[in-house]
């Protein structure tokens, strides 16, 4: 088995979308819950722990949203945190960053086909 050190990081376009996502609802979150124009302490080190997390992934480019994911990688108090930053942020992320928003909507693989003919 190979430590976290020898392991490939992931830095793909897809993983690297993900980062600057999670990144953004982070600074949403601190922003209106914490009222600070920075990270705090606690939201610079969930952020950390996320890219950190996405480097790592074992699917790499072929992951799927990590809600939805076989392996639950984050420990339980980060993953109940970032859930509870995702739910707080994503509506936000509407008014903040539309563009990425409406991109990281999920679409049908039904939908997918019948918009590629």
């Amino acid at each position: 088995m190979r430590t976290e050190a020898e392991q490939q990081l992931n830095d793909g376009p897809k993983i690297r979308k993900e980062k600057v996502i999670v990144s953004k609802m982070i600074r949403i979150y601190c922003k209106k819950k914490h009222h600070k124009k920075e990270l705090c302490g606690e939201c610079q080190n969930l952020n950390e722990y996320a890219m950190k997390r996405l480097s790592h992934c074992k699917f790499g480019e072929e992951k799927t949203a990590c809600a939805k994911c076989s392996i639950h990688c984050y420990t339980p108090v980060y993953r109940q945190k970032i859930k509870e930053v995702m739910r707080f942020s994503g509506p936000w992320m509407l008014l903040y960053h539309p563009l990425e928003s409406i991109r990281h909507i999920p679409i049908p693989d039904k939908l997918r086909k019948s918009i590629s003919r």
